[in-house]
């Protein structure tokens, strides 16, 4: 009983802390003169990327650096596909896509053939780490440079001064929106253990957690209009964790994996995209049939994964 009691505090700080999340982020945009697409994408997806981040150093430090790139690619898929879907089935309309965002659609998935082309070889040294990193630090300047700025005026004290109220109360309600996430899976694998679930589903329980903070954060994006946020946001984390948090997990301990990783796991993240963004140029927007279609997708990247004992079996082992 006790576990569903903070099962249902921890969902309510999750639906709170992403409303108070959308607000300051939206002011956030307007004070910095950025679009609200690029606030997405670099400060909300940076601190999204959190838990799959905290996942993969930890495993590099404890010696299984495999296990943390399982997470990061899983996490990838999931994101480009369920959590795709769950915004729009959930919010029960289509979703606009700007057009900063199609601009870039390409350039995404060359982004994310960069670990799979360093991987081929089921290793990532030292080298190919800090080639991922620079890859990815790279694009965040690319899409900087790229947004929509107001360069002539002028950035007063009081402006600087909120601005930077506003960036810090964000962060503070993102800490929050984590902290709900961790102990939403933490209590939802306690109440599935307590009804004697399948471990499959646990294995989905927590595999899915990881992208829980960019899940609840889009939605309410999403629905109160703010779509550009939720692209940014869900399109930033992926480019974050396959480029930045594989290179700093080489980095601290250059590894050999398990093939599978790449031509499975890899390959389903790198269908994903290519299918997202052919979805993203017809019409402009994202319909409630191409949401069916992505989450048919993940059950497929689900299904295979367990076929082939990927990243889901190693959760269940």
């Amino acid at each position: 009983m006790i576990n569903f009691l903070w099962l249902i505090l921890a969902l309510w700080l999750v639906v709170k802390s992403a409303d108070y999340s959308i607000r300051y982020s939206a002011r956030l945009a307007l004070g910095l003169r950025l679009s609200k697409y690029t606030v997405g994408f670099t400060i909300i997806a940076a601190i999204s990327a959190l838990p799959e981040t905290l996942v993969a150093i930890s495993s590099a430090l404890q010696g299984i650096p495999s296990f943390g790139l399982g997470a990061l690619f899983g996490s990838n898929v999931a994101d480009l596909s369920f959590v795709f879907a769950m915004v729009i089935l959930l919010t029960g309309r289509e979703l606009k896509i700007k057009s900063q965002v199609l601009k870039n659609r390409l350039y995404y998935t060359g982004v994310l053939a960069a670990p799979i082309l360093f991987g081929l070889n089921g290793y990532y040294s030292r080298w190919e780490g800090a080639g991922l990193i620079a890859i990815g630090l790279l694009f965040y300047a690319f899409i900087l440079k790229r947004s929509q700025r107001d360069k002539n005026s002028n950035f007063s004290k009081v402006q600087f001064w909120v601005t930077l109220k506003n960036l810090l109360l964000l962060i503070l309600w993102l800490a929050i929106l984590l902290l709900g996430a961790y102990l939403t899976v933490k209590f939802s694998v306690a109440a599935a253990k307590l009804l004697g679930v399948s471990p499959i589903f646990i294995a989905l329980i927590v595999g899915l957690g990881t992208c829980l903070p960019e899940l609840s954060f889009s939605i309410k994006a999403a629905k109160r209009n703010h779509e550009n946020l939720a692209l940014g946001d869900i399109l930033g984390t992926v480019i974050t964790d396959a480029t930045i948090v594989v290179g700093v997990i080489s980095l601290i301990h250059p590894f050999a994996f398990d093939q599978r990783i790449i031509f499975v796991t890899g390959l389903f993240m790198l269908f994903a995209i290519i299918l997202l963004s052919y979805f993203m140029k017809t019409g402009k927007v994202l319909t409630k049939q191409e949401g069916l279609l992505l989450l048919l997708f993940y059950l497929l990247f689900v299904l295979t994964e367990f076929a082939v004992g990927g990243y889901f079996g190693q959760i269940i082992n």
